[in-house]
């Protein structure tokens, strides 16, 4: 005989086989990951108890294994899961640019580079390396920091650039708080590196801020010095 629960997690996997997660709710997407490791459970109030706890869905996905389990309901096994769901995505990303990339537009650098640290918890600082003809020679972090800020040392950005022999160069960093804006101490980098890397005949294209599904474009702001 089947269950209530067995019947509703069989109703969301034929939903998800019919539509992908299109009319989800999110604490369905969390009940349907969770149904793959809670067996013979009612995971509904888990899931629900998560979105609770931790207000967002991404949230819930961000979230520490032992902050998962702590929640109640949730084992070592579930968080684990939970965890993985963010850094799967990144390996995801990472090796759809594995092919030889052109940059030829904003959007593009920003697809790559929330790809690279756009679900990080860190702030983390970052050069996208390239041709004279933009293509992509190398990414490289540079400096990784706290929650909400990384030093970063103009030496290592020049080093990392000039080992990739690359002529132009996008900077990059990520806002792990969610508002891409810059502050004081992003436009004075900016302008101190560009200052630099131009004695040195090296094109600084852009610098972009990741916050999320969110960006900032100095280019396109008309900040680029």
């Amino acid at each position: 005989m089947t269950t209530n629960a067995e019947g509703h997690r069989q109703r969301l996997r034929e939903r998800f086989d019919q539509s992908g997660f299109d009319g989800f709710h999110d604490h369905e997407v969390l009940e349907l990951l969770l149904s793959f490791v809670i067996p013979r459970r009612d995971v509904k109030p888990i899931a629900k108890t998560l979105m609770a706890e931790f207000h967002s869905f991404s949230s819930v996905l961000d979230a520490s294994p032992d902050a998962l389990v702590r929640t109640g309901g949730i084992g070592p096994r579930a968080a684990q899961l939970l965890s993985m769901v963010p850094r799967l995505l990144d390996r995801y990303q990472q090796d759809r640019w594995k092919k030889a990339v052109r940059i030829s537009s904003t959007r593009q650098a920003v697809d790559y580079l929330g790809s690279r640290i756009g679900t990080s918890r860190n702030e983390i600082f970052c050069i996208m390396a390239l041709s004279s003809n933009n293509d992509l020679l190398a990414w490289e972090e540079i400096q990784r920091g706290s929650v909400n800020r990384a030093a970063v040392f103009p030496r290592l950005v020049v080093e990392a650039i000039l080992k990739h022999r690359a002529t132009a160069v996008i900077l990059a960093h990520n806002h792990p708080g969610g508002d891409p804006h810059p502050s004081t101490a992003d436009r004075d980098l900016t302008r101190k590196l560009s200052r630099i890397l131009k004695d040195l005949d090296i094109v600084v294209h852009d610098h972009i801020i990741i916050a999320g599904l969110g960006y900032y474009s100095f280019h396109e702001n008309g900040e680029m010095p």
